[in-house]
C-alpha cells in the first residue's frame, strides 16, 4: 500500500505543478525536481527513492488526502489524472515507444546531471520528447489555464515534461499493483497511509 500511495502521490503532485504552470507560468522547484528527477531514476531500490525520498512528495500526499477523502477535491486534477493513467496503458503497450523514451531519456539525463532536473535546457528536452513520443499514443492530456502562459512555447515544454513525470508515475502505480478498484474501494487506507508518511 505504501508504495501504491508514493506513486500516486508523485502522479497528483505532478499533476498539481502542471495546473500551477498553466495559470501562472512557473512552479514551484523543489516539488517539481522530486517530479523530473523522477524520470531519471532507472533502477531505484525503492518506490522512495524514485522521488528522493518521501519527504520530497509532501505536496502529493497532500493531494492524495483532499482528493479521496474529498475534503478539497479538485475534479480538473482527477480529470488529468485518470487520462494520464489512460495514456499509461496506451504507452506500455507500445515497447517500440518504451524503449526509445528510455533511450532519449539516457541521453536528457546527462544534461540533468550537468545543469540539474529544473534547468530550462533539461525541461526543453523532455517537453520535445513528450511531444515526440507520447502525445500521438492518445488520449491527449488537455490542459486548461491563462492562455496567456500557454501560448508560450516555453511554458508549453515545462507542461509537457510534467506530464512526463507524472507518466513516470502512473507506470510506477501500476507496477506497485495499483487499479482503478484501489481508487474506489482502497480510499481509507490510502488516505491512512497517505498521513502516515506525511508525519514521519
Amino acid at each position: 500500500m505504501k508504495d501504491r500511495v508514493l506513486a500516486l502521490a508523485g502522479l497528483l503532485q505532478s499533476v498539481r505543478l502542471v495546473q500551477h504552470m498553466a495559470n501562472n507560468g512557473h512552479a514551484e522547484t523543489r516539488p517539481l525536481a522530486a517530479c523530473i528527477g523522477s524520470l531519471f531514476r532507472f533502477d531505484a531500490e525503492s518506490t522512495e527513492d524514485v522521488y528522493g525520498g518521501a519527504a520530497e512528495l509532501g505536496p502529493g500526499l497532500e493531494r492524495v488526502i483532499a482528493q479521496l477523502d474529498g475534503s478539497d477535491r479538485d475534479t480538473a486534477q482527477t480529470r488529468i489524472a485518470m487520462n494520464v493513467m489512460h495514456l499509461e496503458r496506451k504507452f506500455m503497450a507500445s515497447p517500440a515507444t518504451v524503449e526509445e523514451v528510455r533511450k532519449a531519456l539516457e541521453e536528457i539525463e546527462r544534461q540533468s546531471l550537468h545543469f540539474g532536473p529544473t534547468h530550462p535546457t533539461v525541461l526543453a528536452g523532455l517537453g520535445e520528447l513528450y511531444a515526440t513520443h507520447i502525445s500521438n499514443l492518445g488520449p491527449r492530456v488537455l490542459v486548461q489555464g491563462n492562455p496567456v502562459y500557454l501560448s508560450q512555447a516555453t511554458v508549453v515544454g515545462e507542461v509537457r515534461a510534467t506530464l512526463l513525470a507524472a507518466l513516470r508515475s502512473a507506470v510506477l502505480w501500476r507496477q506497485c499493483g495499483g487499479s482503478y478498484w484501489d481508487l474506489l474501494l482502497s480510499r481509507r487506507a490510502m488516505v491512512e497511509t497517505a498521513r502516515g508518511l506525511l508525519k514521519a
